[in-house]
């Protein structure tokens, strides 16, 4: 991210999105072997047999093959890709920007210019209140309403949000040749005659 970074922009902060999403896969983890344990010594002390007499013992290697290969299928088909998909999730603030970005292969950025942000809003379920997180949604004058799913620390990060958008420099102070404000009666100090030293 601090190679992307404009000049006089800094990180504020970098999080992924609340790992809860992680619950079914983690008990998943845990639950798949030890359904396969139990159903390859189920195998092997002849309850296939018991309950298909047609599967003797000679099957009963394939059984605990089945087996294994599928607690493999639930970790590689489940749990894997959710894994990934949380890995890859980043949600970096800028003092200039909200940037998230989506996936590790393929990568999907998404930017909101704090500058052009005209109402923030938190969305919060009630599993989110329980584990302090919830969705922020920006709204725009031309990219209409861009939404940030599961931000940890949610109210934080609102907070963070609103100070990075007090903190903006003016539009005009911004841009290079930008036009500056004056007192009145006041001039820049190039302007003022006998202000500038040409020597």
């Amino acid at each position: 991210m601090r190679k992307t970074l404009v000049p006089g922009e800094q990180v504020i902060v970098t999080t992924r999105p609340q790992p809860r999403k992680l619950a079914g896969a983690a008990v998943a983890f845990v639950l798949a072997p030890a359904f396969a344990a139990f159903a390859s010594a189920w195998a092997i002390r002849g309850g296939a047999a018991r309950l298909a007499p047609a599967l003797g013992g000679q099957w009963t290697p394939w059984l605990v093959t089945a087996c294994v290969l599928a607690a493999a299928a639930v970790w590689l088909g489940f749990c894997l890709p959710r894994l990934l998909r949380w890995q890859g999730t980043r949600y970096t603030l800028t003092s200039r920007r909200m940037v998230a970005r989506y996936g590790l292969l393929n990568r999907r950025d998404q930017q909101v210019n704090l500058a052009s942000v005209r109402n923030l809003t938190v969305h919060e379920s009630l599993l989110q209140r329980l584990v302090r997180s919830g969705n922020i949604s920006l709204e725009t004058g031309h990219q209409g309403m861009v939404t940030f799913s599961d931000v940890p620390e949610v109210a934080r990060f609102r907070d963070f949000i609103l100070d990075a958008i007090g903190e903006l420099p003016d539009d005009s102070e911004a841009q290079p040749g930008g036009a500056r404000h004056y007192p009145a009666g006041a001039f820049p100090e190039d302007m003022r005659e006998g202000g500038r030293d040409d020597r």
